[in-house]
């Protein structure tokens, strides 16, 4: 059986890898990621057509290259397939509003990792006292959704999509996993954890970066974040299970 071709990414036109991955009825689909764009393309209806069991090993994908640098979308998409471009557009679903770049000839769809844990309800909305304690630690995160800048001290949604403030939700995930895998009894995660997250993982990537600790009482403003609530989810789901 020949090897899966490499397909451009639609932003920013690298090789995409492929991994195969459980499909419905014992099926297998062949998903592209691209790692450093944190972007999916899936061909027509792919992404219905994932089983259940396939989420973890995405999951797991996401998070073992969480740590890499990751690039800015294109201002313009452009299809794997006919390299035509990409319409932009919005999807909502019960978890909440995500962005979509669909191909107009149907050739199929680019999600962010962000959007696609939405669109399969893998996502809550922060709470008012987690926003007011993200505020008062970091003050301004990066949207997960479109990658706008969202000032906590003076808007508890994004202004540039309107998406509410969501985080990957453990219970969620653990829901999705009963069906095939034992899951570990999810902890219930304090009103500070994730500000406390984000904090540490900045710290540690401005260690990484400029070889240098933040001193111990810093204030984080986000100018230098360089960390969101999607990476953070990440994380906090990771640590609640065991591989």
């Amino acid at each position: 059986m020949p090897a899966p071709v490499s397909r451009p990414c639609p932003s920013c036109s690298n090789p995409m890898e492929v991994h195969e991955l459980p499909g419905q009825y014992g099926s297998r689909v062949e998903i592209d990621f691209c790692f450093g764009c944190q972007g999916l393309w899936f061909d027509s209806m792919e992404n219905l057509k994932l089983a259940p069991e396939a989420v973890a090993t995405m999951f797991k994908q996401m998070h073992r290259h969480n740590e890499e640098p990751h690039a800015p979308l294109a201002s313009r998409l452009r299809c794997p397939q006919c390299r035509g471009g990409l319409v932009q557009g919005f999807d909502i679903v019960r978890s909440g509003r995500y962005l979509t770049h669909r191909c107009p000839m149907q050739h199929g769809r680019f999600s962010s990792f962000s959007s696609f844990m939405i669109e399969k309800g893998f996502v809550r909305q922060l709470t008012k006292p987690e926003i007011a304690d993200i505020a008062s630690k970091i003050g301004v995160i990066n949207c997960s959704n479109c990658g706008a800048p969202v000032d906590l001290r003076k808007e508890d949604a994004c202004s540039h999509c309107r998406s509410a403030l969501s985080l990957l939700d453990p219970a969620a995930v653990e829901k999705a996993l009963q069906s095939y895998a034992r899951p570990a009894t999810p902890q219930t995660i304090p009103t500070t954890a994730v500000a406390d997250a984000m904090v540490a993982m900045a710290r540690e990537r401005s260690r990484t970066e400029r070889r240098d600790a933040w001193p111990a009482d810093a204030r984080l403003t986000g100018a230098g974040l360089a960390v969101d609530l999607f990476a953070v989810g990440l994380s906090l789901v990771s640590s609640l299970w065991d591989d």
